[in-house]
């Protein structure tokens, strides 16, 4: 049975559309742009047309494709490039559209090149991966990564639509479905106390009966703080509250040249020091960083860095992130197991306290 929910934001609005098999609706989707006369091109990886370049052709026919190489070396400037180039070739105008078809780097990159072509081409979310389901694809951020730091530059670009077919998940390699867990786990604690208990008693796999309720569920929380504060404008709480786990899950991708943690298992380290930044500020008790930590485990994600980093250049990079406001990093930090608060209050000594107990050195 398929399902939707609308992101309400003005004349910005648009439906995510749930369902386990949706080549349908995105072949009807577009057919009716090409009855107003505009033309769609598509943008993907390699691992995509690997294991559904069925799909795709059933998709989107002969539409024109570019698939760019996997992993998040490609959300860069070179990658970029490679996307505005094929726009250009493919002679698209302002009235056409382009279908991002991946994870999270495809649709932050392919985001970011309809943000920026032509000042602003309409684009489509179909992701592929969990993470991309039950996050990136939805809210409406865009952009790549410099070498100095994580989604350094980019473009808030709303998607006129996404469609989130879970079938595509069976076909997703297991750490790859991990890492996206990540993001679900996240999310239950940021705002759903109830999503982490239902997490804490079952580990979700891709064969978890309540698969695409638990997708539908992150979608529809994520929907209401982007509804509430779409730019990342509030002073205190709104949007940010989302990055819980990713000041510093971003200083370590950036640290390690972005190629050997996958966004989610950075970001499972990142909640892990969170917790226990949480608790050095009073918040958590020692007990529930152990739940945090039990359940970042049981979901075949790391709790501790793989091997030692630099503290110093974790710092720095930390230094750099995007959430830097007058000098100061903004944390998102645990009130409670499903409750997260903002704080510009930090020491940094505190974050490096933290990070050590994570395997910094």
């Amino acid at each position: 049975m398929n399902d939707s929910l609308t992101v309400n934001l003005g004349p910005r609005s648009y439906p995510i559309q749930f369902g386990t098999d949706l080549t349908g609706e995105v072949r009807a989707q577009v057919a009716a742009l090409a009855t107003e006369g505009r033309r769609v091109a598509v943008i993907t990886d390699a691992n995509v047309v690997r294991a559904q370049g069925g799909g795709l052709g059933a998709m989107f026919g002969g539409s024109p494709t570019l698939a760019l190489a996997a992993g998040e070396e490609t959300k860069s400037l070179a990658g970029l490039g490679q996307a505005l180039d094929f726009l250009a070739a493919q002679r698209l105008g302002r009235n056409d559209v382009l279908f991002a078809v991946g994870g999270g780097v495809i649709g932050d990159l392919g985001g970011f090149a309809a943000a920026s072509y032509l000042r602003g081409l309409a684009f489509y979310q179909v992701p592929t991966t969990l993470l991309a389901m039950v996050d990136s694809s939805v809210g409406g951020k865009t952009g790549i990564n410099l070498k100095a730091g994580k989604n350094l530059v980019g473009a808030f670009h709303q998607p006129r639509g996404v469609f989130i077919a879970t079938g595509l998940l069976g076909t997703l390699p297991p750490r790859e479905f991990a890492a996206g867990c990540a993001e679900v786990i996240k999310t239950g604690l940021l705002g759903d106390a109830e999503l982490f208990t239902r997490l804490e008693r079952a580990s979700l796999t891709v064969r978890s009966g309540d698969l695409a309720a638990v997708v539908r569920r992150c979608c529809a929380l994520k929907a209401r703080v982007v509804e509430a504060d779409e730019f990342e404008t509030a002073k205190e709480g709104g949007r940010a509250l989302l990055n819980l786990g990713h000041t510093f899950g971003h200083a370590i991708e950036q640290a390690t040249g972005y190629g050997e943690y996958l966004h989610g298992e950075a970001v499972a380290v990142g909640l892990a020091a969170a917790a226990r930044l949480s608790h050095r500020l009073g918040l958590l008790a020692t007990g529930e960083i152990a739940r945090i930590e039990a359940v970042l485990a049981a979901h075949a994600l790391p709790v501790r860095l793989r091997a030692p980093l630099p503290l110093a250049s974790l710092m720095a990079a930390m230094a750099r992130d995007k959430k830097v406001r007058a000098g100061r990093l903004r944390f998102v930090v645990l009130k409670a197991l499903g409750e997260a608060v903002t704080r510009d209050d930090v020491d940094p000594a505190l974050a490096e306290a933290c990070f050590r107990e994570v395997g910094a050195v």
